[in-house]
């Protein structure tokens, strides 16, 4: 699922999915109840959706989202480990909270991408120098994502000291 392939559609475009107070979920394009596992399909599937408290509208995929995934975290071979969850937590409210988020994102999306290439070049038993090259391109992306939040992070860092001195009222 590449990002350049999945832009967020509209909302008459994606599947509307309610969610009532008892906790169930309901279709509204199939006129059915839904469990945690059919939505997990829909991403499987590359299905647009949405889900929507069916009270206030409020937009509740993201929770459904990590609802699914706390349940494929405790059913065996999980991908998050201890270190790597509490390192997650420790950027919550952190000034890098941004740049974390955007970071892990393209990183993921990139490493989606290389799987798709991979997957491409598999089916033709691709020789070693060909899985080389796929490697090489997945390290240069995964490089440019960093630099990409280095030079982020120093724009911000350059913009927050600026405001601190004229705050301050230092001369530049």
């Amino acid at each position: 699922m590449s990002s350049k392939n999945y832009m967020r559609p509209a909302e008459d475009d994606r599947r509307i999915i309610k969610k009532y107070p008892n906790r169930r979920l309901y279709d509204t394009s199939s006129s059915s109840y839904v469990a945690l596992g059919d939505i997990k399909r829909l991403v499987m599937e590359n299905t647009p959706f949405v889900v929507r408290d069916a009270k206030t509208g409020a937009d509740l995929t993201r929770s459904i989202l990590l609802q699914i995934i706390l349940e494929e975290e405790s059913d065996g071979s999980p991908i998050l480990t201890e270190p790597m969850l509490a390192n997650i937590i420790r950027f919550y409210g952190h000034a890098m909270q941004g740049f974390m988020g955007s970071y892990l994102e393209k990183n993921v999306q990139t490493f989606m991408d290389f799987q798709a290439q991979l997957a491409g070049t598999s089916k033709d038993l691709a020789p070693l120098p060909m899985m080389q090259g796929l490697v090489g391109r997945y390290v240069d992306q995964s490089t440019q994502v960093l630099t990409e939040m280095q030079e982020q992070m120093q724009q911000q860092f350059k913009k927050q000291t600026e405001q601190m001195m004229d705050v301050m009222r230092l001369k530049r």
